[in-house]
């Protein structure tokens, strides 16, 4: 089994949000956080997944995860690519 950090950016007309989180299944995930059932900070959202990483333990995926809600300049570098 693997675990993925992910980032999302909100498509939501009029809104510029992102969220980090980590999960075991991308797919699964995405379809909570667009559905209300996921996050508390991402309902009332739509979402579209822009970046993620695999990684073997939880605990390296928890760790990123970490360091990603946290690195204000890693976050905006994601966000650029995923305009392109």
């Amino acid at each position: 089994m693997y675990y993925y950090t992910y980032m999302l950016k909100s498509i939501t007309p009029g809104t510029k949000k992102t969220y980090v989180g980590y999960t075991v299944d991308l797919d699964k995930r995405l379809e909570k956080h667009n559905s209300n059932k996921g996050a508390k900070s991402t309902k009332g959202y739509k979402w579209l997944l822009i970046y993620n990483k695999k990684f073997k333990t939880i605990n390296e995926a928890m760790s990123f995860e970490y360091k990603l809600k946290n690195d204000r300049l890693l976050r905006s570098k994601i966000l650029e690519k995923s305009k392109k």
